[in-house]
């Protein structure tokens, strides 16, 4: 079982920068993960990825503002959050799977309880 932990969300204006971060604990982890996120009323979308082997991939919406990074030492994946606009606005959640790196929520079991990101104007 893995158990993944967020951190860093919180209030920002529009414009500014949050980093968060996942820390995957429970057993040596050697899969793949990755940030969704849920605004109100809508459903759950993919933001970013990064595979095992380094490979990251974006959604449209966030790619060249936001970077996924992962550190293999610490079993943490981060997700640095440049240039925030206000439909950023939405809880996160990191999830991982042993096999799977794919963009849809059901390509991953093991999920965070979510951290709230807010972007005001």
């Amino acid at each position: 079982q893995v158990h993944l932990g967020e951190s860093g969300g919180g209030l920002v204006q529009a414009g500014g920068s949050l980093r968060l971060s996942c820390a995957a604990s429970g057993r040596t982890f050697r899969g793949h993960m990755a940030w969704f996120r849920q605004a109100p009323g809508k459903e759950r979308e993919f933001v970013s990825r990064i595979t095992w082997s380094n490979m990251v991939t974006y959604a449209e919406s966030v790619e060249g503002r936001f970077t996924i990074s992962r550190d293999y030492a610490k079993n943490t994946v981060y997700l640095q959050m440049n240039s925030l606009k206000l439909e950023d606005t939405a809880v996160y959640y990191c999830a991982a799977d042993d096999r799977y790196f794919g963009t849809r929520s059901s390509d991953y079991d093991y999920w965070g309880q979510g951290t709230q990101v807010t972007v005001s104007s």
